[in-house]
């Protein structure tokens, strides 16, 4: 389009020096057609008519073409102004468009991606350093447990020994007893 502006400018440009170099070369026509009065020159009045007629058809001509230029800057200066309008909402458009990218909802609150990936690696490094807690507690309980069974196991061997011996001892002691009785029944009798 301002190609087309501009190529038309140029042509308007040629043609109103063409126009200009006419009107000028007319002048020149008249006045040298002109008689010589003592120190007047005395111009027939049709061609000054003529002349007056062709200037003032070319200053309307101008004066059309000024004002056609006026409006069309004006039309290129609203044309301008709404695509000035049009970026800046494309702009505005592409910043909200970044942000929203570069931003995540976490609860619900908009979070930047830096951020929201430090509390994640936070949250993640938590719940690895709780796991790591929790496994060390169940290996500490189950060793405690696995000594506890052993020990368990050893306390019942030792008190099954110690059952047998006592019960051992006092079927002895009670064979003993009984034979001390019978014995002192005998004498007895």
């Amino acid at each position: 389009m301002f190609i087309s502006i501009s190529l038309l400018g140029f042509a308007q440009e040629e043609e109103n020096e063409q126009e200009l170099t006419t009107i000028n070369s007319q002048f020149n026509e008249v006045i040298e057609s002109s008689n010589n009065y003592q120190d007047y020159k005395v111009v027939k009045q049709n061609q000054l008519l003529q002349l007056q007629r062709k200037t003032v058809e070319r200053i309307k001509s101008l004066n059309a073409e000024i004002n056609n230029s006026k409006k069309t800057i004006e039309k290129q200066k609203a044309e301008v102004n709404s695509l000035n309008a049009e970026l800046t909402q494309t702009q505005n458009n592409l910043n909200k468009i970044t942000e929203e990218k570069d931003e995540i909802s976490f609860f619900g609150i908009a979070t930047n991606k830096g951020t929201y990936q430090t509390i994640m690696w936070i949250i993640i490094l938590v719940l690895v350093l709780i796991l790591v807690f929790f496994v060390y507690k169940y290996k500490q309980s189950n060793i405690q447990t696995k000594e506890a069974k052993i020990n368990l196991a050893k306390n019942e061997t030792e008190f099954d020994e110690y059952r047998k011996q006592a019960l051992e001892k006092q079927q002895k002691l009670g064979r003993q007893l009984q034979d001390e009785k019978n014995k002192q029944n005998k004498n007895k009798l």
